[in-house]
């Protein structure tokens, strides 16, 4: 009898020490999911957050833009480096705009640091010019820009890039344009490319693109290149005859006055004045790329727009994460 005794009470020892460890696990799964369910709450607050700062950042802009629009209407200046639209924001801490009222402490609001560019996209060669269409439907004629080829061809020699790729890209882009102008079927193509990265789909390497990224972009018009904000080896490969030396010539005069004209940059280098033209060349431009970061406690966003100014317009033409952690 006895021994039938401490069975039972080991029995009731052990029953009680499995209710207190399933009553454990439950505190702690309950626990662990009023904290999960605080963490999504707040990663989802931070990004509500930091979309709502990063879309001010990009109309904050987009007016800067509308504005230096409307001087240069009213001036008859070009757009150049030396604008207020040029000048990058360095990190800046928004936290001490975002108090409430004069009781509150900052330190107790969330830290928001912000900063950004804009960077004009028409100093840069345009891939896509490499292509024109003559015509449209049935009658339409797909062929290669030979300026605009002949200037790439010096600008992956200027960066030691391979030309055969080049070449391979070219056909490859000629190919999808023909088939997006004539067939509606499927296209085995590569799709037409809208952003620089997209470029891989011709066929162009990750160490190309890397090396290409300052000097080229990607934009679904015809546009042309700012001399007032084009780097030397983009101005180099642009205007035929010009080496580095004279294309930093250029740099260093616009950087003292920026050129308002054609004629102002071929005043500087006399030898090339008759290679600069208005179809390739020019001191005004009507693209531009915002990117704006926002670091808001641990968290970090990035975002890219592609702006478009056509007067007083400015629209946005399409918007992108680019990173975040």
């Amino acid at each position: 009898m006895k021994t039938g005794r401490r069975h039972q009470r080991g029995a009731a020892l052990l029953l009680a020490m499995l209710v207190v460890t399933l009553v454990a696990t439950l505190a702690s799964a309950a626990l662990w999911q009023q904290w999960r369910a605080a963490e999504v709450e707040n990663a989802e607050r931070q990004r509500g957050q930091a979309s709502w700062i990063l879309t001010g950042a990009l109309d904050w802009a987009r007016l800067i833009l509308r504005e230096d629009a409307r001087g240069n209407q009213n001036s008859g200046n070009a757009d150049h480096l030396g604008e207020p639209w040029a000048m990058p924001l360095e990190e800046a801490r928004l936290s001490s705009f975002l108090a409430a009222d004069r009781a509150n402490n900052v330190d107790d609001v969330l830290q928001a640091f912000l900063s950004g560019e804009v960077i004009d996209l028409q100093s840069r060669l345009n891939f896509l010019n490499l292509v024109r269409v003559t015509a449209r439907g049935a009658e339409s004629r797909v062929e290669v820009s030979p300026p605009d080829l002949r200037a790439f061809h010096r600008l992956y020699e200027l960066l030691d890039l391979p030309r055969a790729e080049l070449d391979a890209a070219v056909e490859r882009l000629v190919a999808t344009t023909e088939q997006g102008a004539n067939d509606p079927r499927p296209s085995p193509t590569a799709l037409m490319p809208a952003k620089l990265a997209q470029l891989a789909w011709l066929g162009i390497g990750p160490a190309s693109l890397a090396a290409l990224e300052p000097h080229v972009t990607v934009l679904r018009e015809r546009t042309s290149l700012n001399l007032n904000t084009a780097s030397p080896q983009a101005l180099s490969a642009s205007v035929p005859g010009l080496d580095l030396a004279q294309a930093q010539r250029l740099v260093t005069e616009r950087e003292r006055d920026p050129f308002k004209q054609l004629t102002d940059a071929a005043r500087v280098v006399p030898a090339v004045a008759d290679q600069l033209s208005d179809q390739l060349h020019g001191t005004r431009s009507s693209f531009f790329e915002v990117r704006g970061r926002l670091r808001l406690d641990d968290t970090v966003i990035e975002e890219r727009s592609l702006v478009t100014r056509n007067g007083l317009d400015v629209r946005v033409l399409w918007r992108e994460r680019i990173a975040g952690r």
